[in-house]
């Protein structure tokens, strides 16, 4: 006999697989601006040696992009590669798509674009997850994805 097809997609939870709430999103996004920071001071001491050493990141266009760009990359890398960021880690939290698979270049950068949107807006992409069933922020309904806890148990080496 087939299965009824979830009325709900994207509603079920995978077993052991409770959602992460705002606070423990807001531990994360801490620990990772720490490593997002550091990058940031490292690639900061590079610009040192070239022609743009004069120009202020997040004032002038270049230095900017190149700090964005920085974060980006390191978030994509860390979703891209076990959906785990340091600050993840540290937490023991997970995300996951809807697909079950990793995501593309595209999808990462999609989910750092809406998640600078949610900020922007007064920070209500992320209070969404106030009201969400799964605790879901604008970015993850935007790239269907979900920010999870692991149990205590989890091997952290994933």
């Amino acid at each position: 006999m087939p299965e009824t097809p979830n009325p709900m997609p994207g509603t079920d939870r995978p077993s052991g697989a409770e959602p992460c709430g705002l606070g423990r999103r807001l531990m994360v996004m801490f620990y990772d601006a720490v490593a997002v920071v550091a990058l940031m001071m490292a690639v900061t001491a590079l610009l040192l040696f070239t022609p743009l050493r004069d120009e202020t990141a997040f004032i002038d266009p270049a230095p900017t992009a190149l700090m964005l760009l920085t974060w980006f990359l390191y978030l994509a890398r860390c979703w891209r590669k076990g959906g785990v960021t340091l600050g993840m880690r540290a937490w023991r939290c997970k995300l996951v798509f809807d697909d079950g698979k990793a995501p593309g270049w595209g999808k990462c950068l999609a989910r750092f674009a809406v998640s600078l949107v949610s900020t922007a807006a007064a920070g209500l992409g992320f209070a969404w997850s106030l009201f969400d069933p799964l605790k879901r922020t604008w970015h993850d309904k935007a790239c269907g994805s979900r920010l999870i806890r692991l149990p205590k148990s989890s091997n952290r080496s994933s």
